[in-house]
């Protein structure tokens, strides 16, 4: 009889007070489910620090080339193109691995997937930068912007190459190669 009063609730409410109250039970559950935590030793590494310069750098690139008037040479539709995407998938990518996206997409060979991805933006990249300096010269008005592009595009097709490498690295640390993690020891 001693522990009767603890098992009786005295809590008074409305039914619609109640109804809410369930309401908001459902959205703190569902909240607690989809747990976004920050990887704070990602930031500090040398891929996020390589990322978070391609984010900046294609940013000014392409927002240098904007500010032109670059429709009357068509190989800046494709500089703008490559930039502009791949500005895009860099900034997915980038929040993607930050809060950890990865774990739960186990179904994704993630360090095959980043390192391809490195890959194929050095290469798009190495050929927008080269198509925006080869025509810095078409542009009088503009040439400082249109320098300053090309210089913004070289400094993002290193950061990519050197993205691709340590994708390539992270990648054969990971046992990446399928031949290599079947074969008995």
């Amino acid at each position: 009889m001693a522990d009767f009063p603890s098992k009786v609730v005295t809590e008074t409410s409305s039914p619609n007070s109640q109804n809410s109250q369930q309401g908001g039970n459902r959205l703190r559950g569902l909240a607690a489910n989809v747990t976004t935590k920050m990887d704070v030793v990602f930031i500090r590494s040398i891929p996020a620090i390589l990322m978070i310069t391609e984010i900046v750098m294609g940013l000014l690139q392409w927002a240098l080339i904007a500010s032109t008037n670059y429709t009357h040479v068509p190989a800046y539709g494709w500089v703008m193109f490559v930039a502009v995407t791949l500005w895009i998938l860099t900034t997915i990518l980038f929040f993607m691995l930050l809060f950890g996206a990865q774990r739960k997409l186990s179904a994704v060979p993630w360090p095959l997937t980043v390192m391809a991805y490195n890959g194929i933006a050095t290469v798009l990249y190495l050929s927008a930068f080269l198509a925006n300096a080869a025509t810095v010269n078409m542009f009088y008005y503009f040439y400082g912007h249109i320098a300053a592009a090309a210089f913004f595009g070289a400094v993002v097709t290193l950061a990519y190459a050197a993205s691709a490498f340590f994708s390539y690295l992270d990648w054969k640390d990971d046992g990446g190669n399928a031949a290599s993690s079947t074969v008995p020891t």
